[in-house]
C-alpha cells in the first residue's frame, strides 16, 4: 500500500501564503511514489482545493463536529467540509484533545460523522511524556484506539487511518527514536487487528511528531509505517516535497 504524507497546517496562514504553498505542491506531486495531502485552515480549504483539483494532491479538514448541522456556533460539520472541497479530516489530535478536554467517546461520534460524509478521518493517537516515563505508553495508545474508532473503520469509500503522535515530539523538535517508532507501530497493529479483524492488516499507520527532510527517509522505512502527518514542515512547499520523495 502507499504511504500517505499528509500536512497539517494547523492555525497558520492566509490566504496568500496558502495560495504559495499550494501552487508548487501541485507542481512538484506527479510522479511521487506516496499519497499527498494537505490539511489547511477551514477558511483556506476551498481556496487550496480549488488550486489543486485535477492534481495528485488531496484535501482535508483539521477537525469536524459530531452534527451535520445545528446550533453549534463557531463549528463546522463533516458535510461543510465535503462541500469545501476536503476528502479527509484530522481528528482527535493531541491539541484538540488537550486545549478542547475531547474524550475518546468524543472523538469516535466525529469519526462516524466523517464517514457518513464520505470523509476519510485520520485519527490521532499519542502518549505524554509523563506517560511514557511511567511506562504506560502502550495502554494509553491502546486505550484511545480502542475508545475512538468506530466500526467499520477500515472499510467502505472512506476508509480511516491512524497517525501515531508522541505528544511530547510535537512542534518541540524532539523526534521518537526509530526503534521506539517500530514498538509502537507494532503494537498499534496488532491492537488494529485485534479491534477490527483482518480489516485491521489495511489500516495505514502514520508516524508524526517533528518530522522533517533530513530524518523522515528513516522513519518511512520503518515497519508498520504507512506514511507521516507533518506539521511544521508542511508550511513549506519544498520541504513538505522532500518528506514525500523519501516514501517507499
Amino acid at each position: 500500500m502507499r504511504q500517505l504524507i499528509a500536512g497539517n497546517w494547523k492555525m497558520n496562514g492566509l490566504t496568500e501564503q496558502a495560495a504559495a504553498i499550494a501552487g508548487p505542491l501541485r507542481r512538484g506531486a506527479d510522479g511521487l511514489g506516496c499519497d499527498l495531502l494537505v490539511c489547511p485552515p477551514a477558511t483556506m480549504i476551498g481556496t487550496v482545493a480549488h488550486i489543486l483539483v485535477g492534481s495528485a494532491v488531496a484535501v482535508g479538514g483539521q477537525d469536524c463536529h459530531a452534527k451535520a448541522s445545528g446550533a453549534h456556533t463557531g463549528d463546522i460539520s463533516a458535510v461543510m467540509l465535503r462541500d469545501s472541497g476536503a476528502n479527509w479530516v484530522i481528528l482527535g489530535h493531541s491539541e484538540r484533545r488537550s486545549d478542547h478536554g475531547e474524550s475518546d467517546a468524543t472523538v469516535r461520534a466525529k469519526v462516524l460523522a466523517a464517514r457518513a460524509a464520505g470523509l476519510a478521518p485520520i485519527v490521532c493517537v499519542g502518549e505524554t511524556e509523563a506517560q511514557r516515563v511511567a511506562g504506560a505508553a502502550e495502554q494509553v495508545v491502546g486505550g484511545q484506539l480502542a475508545g475512538s474508532l468506530s466500526d467499520g473503520f477500515a472499510d467502505g469509500a472512506a476508509p480511516g487511518v491512524v497517525a501515531y503522535e508522541p505528544v511530547w515530539a510535537i512542534g518541540t523538535g524532539r523526534t521518537a527514536t526509530e526503534a521506539d517508532v517500530a514498538a509502537m507501530h507494532a503494537h498499534i497493529r496488532a491492537t488494529l487487528t485485534a479491534l477490527l479483524g483482518p480489516a485491521g492488516a489495511r489500516v495505514r499507520i502514520l508516524y508524526g511528531g517533528s518530522v522533517k527532510p533530513d530524518n523522515a527517509a528513516g522513519l518511512l522505512a520503518v515497519p508498520e509505517v504507512g506514511g507521516a502527518l507533518v506539521g511544521g514542515a508542511s508550511l513549506n512547499a519544498a520541504d513538505f516535497l522532500a518528506i514525500a520523495r523519501a516514501a517507499r
